[in-house]
């Protein structure tokens, strides 16, 4: 059984979670083609953090930050599951909390940037109802990034 929580990006547990992040990332793009938020701009309002543990208490598994824009739409940021828990359905799960959280903060429209090296997660999101859209934002031109959207009933 996994739990899905709101929690504090400035936790040990979740700046550990931030750090592999950023390595996994360095590891497959180039430096100018990683888009992380800081703890800081997850610590920021409007940003709601889900993290993933098996149990209530137990260490956290992966992460997930939805930005809401305010205009209707957001943006899934630092998705991340922790290589051990890779294949236990822990990715479905925070894209199942996250549609619950934007539904519930009366937003209409996700959209993600993900890079093409990274097939599953590509097909994570397919999965789960995201189509590809051009690039946007500070996205656009960039090689690396593959851009991909939901629309919520």
């Amino acid at each position: 059984m996994v739990t899905i929580a709101i929690e504090n990006p400035r936790s040990a547990e979740i700046l550990e979670l931030l750090r592999l992040g950023d390595e996994f990332a360095a590891s497959l793009y180039p430096i100018d083609s990683c888009y992380m938020l800081d703890v800081s701009e997850l610590d920021a309002p409007g940003v709601t953090v889900l993290v993933a543990r098996e149990r209530a208490g137990e260490p956290a598994l992966g992460m997930v930050a939805l930005v809401n824009r305010g205009d209707g739409t957001a943006e899934i940021k630092r998705m991340f599951v922790s290589e051990i828990a890779r294949g236990l359905g822990i990715g479905s799960a925070l894209m199942a909390a996250i549609d619950e959280s934007a539904r519930a903060a009366g937003i209409r429209v996700i959209q993600l940037e993900t890079g093409p090296r990274q097939p599953e997660a590509i097909s994570l999101y397919s999965k789960h109802g995201y189509n590809h859209i051009d690039n946007f934002g500070p996205y656009i031109g960039d090689e690396f990034s593959v851009c991909m959207e939901k629309r919520l009933a």
